[in-house]
């Protein structure tokens, strides 16, 4: 690998590299030593500090603020098959550590050493994401690498995250091994689930939640419960097998309901779930009017802040959700609230709930904080793999 060609850094700029960083910024890059045209989107590049000295091995997209994502701390690496072989050895042993069953995120990008890279396990048909032109340009080695350690019998890319466009990369979605797939049945907490991963969002499930359903679960049972935003049921099923007496479940999508009343059926809970096809703010706005309540209400949005400058109107966007919520909300419930973005850090969700409860005059209690499961690990030098957020809150009277 001694002939690739290298990226030099400006002075300084290497320390937060050597701090455990992947990411390099265009404006770090020495572009008088290195000149960044040079580069096509996907090429590897040996990066070195202002003084030449190695600092690891990188793929480049000269096009995007993110220029350049570290692989690996060998600039000699091979970035080849057995490359990816060994990378998704260690991510499937920190995923068997943890579950005993093959329903779990695979790969969680850069905290699995993989930058650019998701895959969601589905037993033996596996999602693939490759969401930046370096990593797209590497999906031969990575799909080798999965065929020669799981053997699947099918994997799917579905590339349609909008991540893609930044890269200068189209959306598309196709079976790059093995058999055509539809439907799939997984499992999460006991619970048995349909998921298409050919025309669900994403990759077809959202595992990272796992945990935080399974807490609240256990507080349902007997009680009235709204999952808003519900998608295929993964929140209302789960409580409704633990004895929630009623679930609605509330989503704007068709397609997601239809999987969520097969979801109910599958789960023996349909007698107790009801479907509703709605905008969840005009869902709160006609509940309030039709003066009902619930014991527990579950606010799972998609992300309302994609970019750092649409913070403003996301921020207002989750206040008004919150509020509309605790208008609905039965004194002594439980609303759980969570948020996937992460430019809305938790210490702003939390005040945004505080300042919530005292515009609607209500007592809020936050009695646990939830986070992503284990399967989504978290770079402790990359605060963009820490994301999601949920905070548990009992709801009474002004004291």
């Amino acid at each position: 690998m001694t002939s690739l060609t290298r990226l030099r850094l400006k002075k300084n700029e290497d320390r937060r590299l050597r701090g455990g960083h992947l990411w390099i910024f265009s404006n770090e890059v020495d572009t008088a030593a290195t000149p960044l045209k040079t580069f096509a989107p996907g090429d590897l590049a040996a990066v070195e500090n202002a003084r030449g000295e190695p600092l690891g091995l990188a793929y480049i997209n000269p096009d995007s603020l993110i220029c350049a994502r570290l692989l690996s701390r060998n600039a000699q690496a091979d970035i080849g098959t057995a490359f990816f072989v060994r990378r998704l050895e260690q991510a499937r042993n920190l995923r068997e550590w943890n579950y005993d069953r093959p329903f779990y995120r695979l790969v969680h990008g850069e905290s699995d050493g993989l930058p650019g890279a998701v895959i969601d396990r589905f037993g033996d048909v596996f999602v693939v994401q490759t969401n930046t032109a370096g990593m797209e340009r590497l999906q031969r080695p990575l799909l080798e690498a999965l065929d020669r350690l799981f053997a699947p019998r099918a994997v799917v890319l579905k590339n349609t995250s909008g991540l893609r466009s930044l890269e200068g990369l189209d959306a598309y979605t196709r079976v790059a091994l093995g058999e055509s797939v539809t439907v799939l049945e997984i499992e999460e907490n006991e619970a048995r689930f349909l998921i298409n991963p050919i025309e669900g969002q994403k990759t077809g499930w959202f595992f990272d939640h796992r945990d935080n359903r399974a807490r609240l679960a256990k507080l349902c049972q007997g009680k009235r419960m709204l999952d808003l935003f519900s998608y295929t049921g993964a929140w209302g099923i789960q409580a409704a097998r633990a004895g929630a007496m009623r679930v609605d479940c509330v989503d704007a999508s068709d397609v997601a309901l239809e999987l969520a009343a097969e979801n109910a059926r599958l789960n023996g809970v349909a007698g107790r779930l009801d479907l509703i096809r709605e905008d969840a703010f005009e869902f709160l706005k006609r509940t309030r009017e039709e003066r009902r309540h619930y014991d527990v209400i579950v606010l799972d949005p998609p992300a309302f802040i994609k970019r750092k400058k649409d913070t403003a109107q996301g921020i207002e966007a989750y206040r008004r959700l919150n509020q509309a919520a605790l208008r609905v909300l039965a004194y002594g419930g439980i609303l759980v609230s969570a948020s996937c973005s992460f430019h809305l850090s938790r210490e702003i969700l939390h005040d945004l709930l505080r300042a919530s409860a005292r515009h609607e005059d209500r007592h809020l209690a936050l009695f646990a904080k939830g986070g992503q499961a284990p399967d989504h690990p978290i770079h402790p030098a990359i605060p963009e793999t820490d994301y999601l957020k949920a905070f548990f809150g009992f709801v009474g009277r002004a004291l």
